[in-house]
């Protein structure tokens, strides 16, 4: 038995249907942003850095990387606390660029709308948002989503750079967590 299976309910998204969507996204991006010059993928540490890696090589128009760690949730938490810091900043000036967020997950929005409010500050060019996955009966605070990998129900999912308790990241595919499993 491998060592996630007592957490997994299901195999919500398998391995080639993430890599089918983040084909297509990368794809549309290329075309979004074929005249911009100046494309800064923004990654939200952790859980966002599979889906950028994979993204990154769909996309055909330069660009570059930076990373930003925000926390919201304490080890071990199922939901937000409410309360966002920024825990790494961006190593690159992003006024006048074009930026674009990478995430992992977005339920209540909460923490996309601080960074996105954090970062509309520092006066880019334009800041779109892209997600892996979107949980729209979650959300409390309107957010602008851009470019959505899958909805999805409200369910608790790891794997495909989504923990569970900092661990099975690496999984390629999003599972769902077993009821009995989730606390908190």
């Amino acid at each position: 038995m491998k060592a996630y299976e007592k957490y997994l309910k299901e195999v919500l998204i398998d391995e080639a249907a993430l890599q089918q969507r983040v084909r297509e996204l990368g794809h549309q991006i290329t075309q979004d942003y074929a005249d911009c010059g100046d494309l800064l993928l923004v990654c939200i540490l952790k859980g966002g850095i599979m889906f950028l890696v994979d993204l990154a090589r769909h996309i055909d128009v330069p660009h570059e990387m930076d990373f930003l760690a925000v926390s919201s949730y304490g080890r071990g938490a199922r939901s937000s606390t409410g309360s966002v810091r920024i825990d790494m900043d961006l190593s690159v000036q992003v006024e006048g660029r074009h930026l674009l967020i990478v995430e992992d997950i977005i339920d209540s929005g909460q923490t996309l709308r601080f960074v996105m409010d954090v970062l509309e500050a520092r006066k880019p060019a334009s800041l779109k948002l892209c997600t892996l996955l979107n949980k729209p009966q979650r959300r409390t605070v309107d957010i602008p989503i851009d470019y959505i990998g899958f909805d999805i129900e409200d369910k608790f999912v790891f794997g495909y750079g989504l923990d569970l308790d900092e661990k099975f990241r690496n999984l390629p595919f999003i599972a769902v967590v077993k009821p009995e499993m989730v606390y908190g």
